[in-house]
C-alpha cells in the first residue's frame, strides 16, 4: 500500500509540473536583446520595430505555447481552433476575436482556422519570442518572404488535431518545410513514461474493482478492470 501511495504522489507531482502544451524549447534571447547588447546596452527598443515579415512568433499561455507567423503591418497569421466556421458563413462574425468557448468547441469538433489577427490580439498580453526555434530545428529556415507567403496560402478553415495538426505544426511547416511539434513530443514522452510504469496496471485494476463495487458488474466496469490493465501490461 505504501508503494501505491508513493506512486500516486509521484504521478500527481508529475502532472502538476507538466505543462501539456509547453514546447520546452531551450531558453534563448529575443532579437531586441541581441541588438541592445551589440549596441552597448541602453533601453530596449520596441519589439514591433524589429519584427520582420516571415518571423516566427511564440507567446506563452497558461498551459501551452501559441505560435504564429508575422505578416508585417502589425498582422500575425496563426492556426487556432474555432467552431464558428462550422456554424455560420458570416465573415464579420468569424473575424471577431476568438473567445475561450469558441476555442474549446473548436477543439472538440476538430476544426480550426488559419486566420490573421493584430499583434495585440495574438499576444493577448503575453511577451513575444521571435524566431526562438531556429537554433533547434534540423532544417534551415526559409527566406522570410517565402515563410510569409506559405502562411498566407494556408489562410482559411482546416481540420484540427490537438496532437497532430496544431499551431506549432503550422508555423514549423511554414518556416522550415516540416510540420513538427515539440509540445506533442513532450506529451507523448510523458504518456509513454506513465504507460511503461507497471504500477499503472495495479492502479487501474484497483480503480476497476472500486467501480465494480460502486456500480456493479457491467461491460464498462469489466473493460476498466480487465482489458485496460491488460493493454497497459502488454504496452509496458
Amino acid at each position: 500500500m505504501l508503494q501505491l501511495l508513493t506512486f500516486l504522489v509521484q504521478k500527481l507531482s508529475l502532472i502538476c509540473k507538466f505543462r501539456l502544451f509547453d514546447s520546452s524549447w531551450p531558453e534563448g534571447e529575443k532579437e531586441w536583446e541581441r541588438e541592445r547588447r551589440t549596441q552597448g546596452g541602453g533601453a530596449a527598443p520596441s519589439p514591433l520595430l524589429l519584427l520582420r515579415r516571415g518571423d516566427l512568433l511564440e507567446v506563452p499561455r497558461t498551459i501551452f505555447t501559441h505560435y504564429g507567423i508575422y505578416l508585417g503591418e502589425h498582422r500575425v497569421a496563426h492556426l487556432i481552433p474555432d467552431i464558428l466556421p462550422v456554424l455560420t458563413s458570416d465573415q464579420k462574425l468569424i473575424g471577431s476575436v476568438i473567445t475561450n468557448k469558441r476555442l474549446i468547441l473548436g477543439c472538440v469538433y476538430k476544426r480550426a482556422t488559419v486566420r490573421v489577427d493584430t499583434l495585440e490580439d495574438f499576444a493577448y498580453g503575453s511577451k513575444i519570442l521571435v524566431n526562438h526555434t531556429d537554433g533547434e530545428m534540423s532544417g534551415k529556415a526559409f527566406d522570410n518572404e517565402d515563410v510569409a507567403r506559405r502562411a498566407e496560402k494556408l489562410i482559411g478553415s482546416i481540420p484540427y488535431s490537438l496532437l497532430w495538426n496544431n499551431c506549432e505544426h503550422f508555423v514549423t511547416y511554414c518556416r522550415y518545410g516540416s510540420a513538427v511539434s515539440r509540445q506533442t513530443e513532450k506529451f507523448c514522452e510523458c504518456l509513454k513514461f506513465i504507460i511503461r510504469d507497471q504500477r499503472s496496471v495495479i492502479i487501474t485494476v484497483l480503480l476497476g474493482i472500486f467501480a465494480i463495487i460502486s456500480y456493479g458488474l457491467a461491460p464498462s466496469t469489466t473493460v476498466l478492470t480487465v482489458l485496460v490493465p491488460f493493454a497497459l501490461w502488454m504496452a509496458g
